[in-house]
């Protein structure tokens, strides 16, 4: 039998990679906690903790990260998976929502039919940093009629303040810096 990993250990695993994708920005490498199953399900468990198998009806993940913590989230919980991606990602007909990053802006898109009106839904993402893409997912899940119950996330840069652009959503980390 294995031992449940610490947050130390999980910490350790995430490999810092300066200077990309520009100058200036500290990468938060999670392919190490993912490489690992003690570490990338221990992350699984901290994301679904406190949601039990029938109290959300989807789990929502931002592209792309997210897409792999919220899948495997959808399965513990025993619901589905609504992926937010990139404008122009999806087949179907989208609503879309655009947001300001600190080098620009971006736009994301979710399935028109994707979460009924009153469905409770668990976003998560791989890292929580100015707010903006996890901001505007909340937003768009928000316009389906969904109730966004939790945003969690794997990671936060709390000095960036992202919390402040998430509507009042409320917010689980595991891992701050």
């Amino acid at each position: 039998m294995t031992s449940t990993p610490t947050l130390t250990e999980i910490r350790q695993a995430i490999r810092n990679v300066p200077d990309f994708p520009k100058p200036g920005i500290q990468f938060k490498d999670i392919t190490p906690v993912l490489a690992d199953f003690r570490l990338f399900g221990a992350c699984v468990d901290f994301l679904t903790s406190g949601h039990a198998p029938g109290s959300i009806d989807a789990v929502a993940g931002i592209d792309a990260r997210g897409f792999i913590f919220a899948a495997a989230a959808a399965v513990r919980l025993g619901t589905g998976f609504i992926p937010i991606r990139k404008q122009g990602k999806l087949p179907y007909r989208t609503i879309e929502e655009s947001y300001e990053l600190e080098y620009g802006s971006a736009t994301i898109a979710v399935h028109a039919d994707a979460a009924r009106p009153g469905s409770r839904v668990l976003l998560l993402d791989d890292l929580l940093a100015t707010g903006g893409t996890a901001g505007a997912a909340v937003a768009l899940l928000r316009r389906l009629g969904a109730e966004v119950v939790e945003a969690g996330f794997l990671i936060e840069l709390s000095f960036l303040g992202g919390r402040r652009r998430l509507g009042g959503c409320p917010v689980r980390t595991q891992i701050v810096y």
